[in-house]
């Protein structure tokens, strides 16, 4: 007979077979639909910090006023994208080459995303996998956006704010209901919040996501730089 302890042993050993089984079957499954429109889990909208850009574009010595984000009106928080995601990984490019935008589109589209030349990367990359005709995929995306409130603080800093990743993820689950750490992620660079990532269904409500929220930035202090001035 076998002891107790081989017993275990073997329960432990079936146990991570069974449980690399799943897993491998989840990857296939993945696999078989990588870059396939419209077959993803659930929406990423990014949502950019607009003074953190045009900074970052200035230490690089980039013509940051050539860009509509960093000239004209200012601007806090814009639409980077929204992404269709798996809950491993994510596609992209899957019309290539890419339908063309109506210009009424990315006239539409400007409202969110104050950038043409982000709003037909944005579609190249991440909206023909979304398995929507263009005019639906933004009015998707503005769909998305408007389901999330920004915290008041964020609106329009006349000054730079020191902060740190988890009072930016709290500010932001106190302002929108149902929302949660674990369905979002703090994004930044070595000093400045670079942005927020929100995990939402097909239908806009929020959607937990491990594997994005596993990117989150871990710095211990970070920086928001003022919105910009006309």
């Amino acid at each position: 007979m076998l002891s107790a302890r081989m017993c275990q042993a073997v329960r432990s050993a079936a146990i991570a077979a069974t449980f690399l089984f799943v897993l491998a079957v989840v990857a296939f499954a993945q696999e078989r639909r990588q870059n396939i429109p419209g077959q993803f889990d659930f929406y990423v909208l990014a949502l950019s910090w607009s003074p953190s850009f045009c900074e970052t574009a200035k230490e690089r010595g980039a013509n940051s006023r050539s860009d509509p984000q960093c000239s004209g009106r200012p601007f806090a928080f814009i639409v980077h994208g929204l992404w269709p995601e798996y809950e491993k990984g994510f596609p992209s490019y899957c019309q290539v080459p890419a339908p063309r935008l109506d210009r009424s589109i990315v006239g539409t589209a400007l409202g969110i995303i104050p950038s043409p030349r982000l709003i037909f990367r944005e579609w190249d990359r991440h909206g023909t996998c979304s398995g929507l005709k263009p005019d639906a995929y933004f009015a998707a995306m503005q769909k998305a956006r408007a389901a999330v409130k920004i915290p008041p603080a964020y609106l329009a800093p006349a000054e730079p704010l020191t902060v740190t990743p988890d009072e930016v993820a709290a500010e932001f689950v106190k302002a929108n209901p149902g929302l949660s750490r674990a369905s979002m992620a703090v994004i930044c660079d070595a000093t400045r919040l670079s942005g927020v990532r929100l995990c939402m269904t097909k239908e806009f409500t929020f959607h937990e996501c491990a594997d994005v929220a596993s990117r989150a930035c871990n710095r211990e202090k970070i920086v928001m730089p003022a919105v910009q001035r006309e």
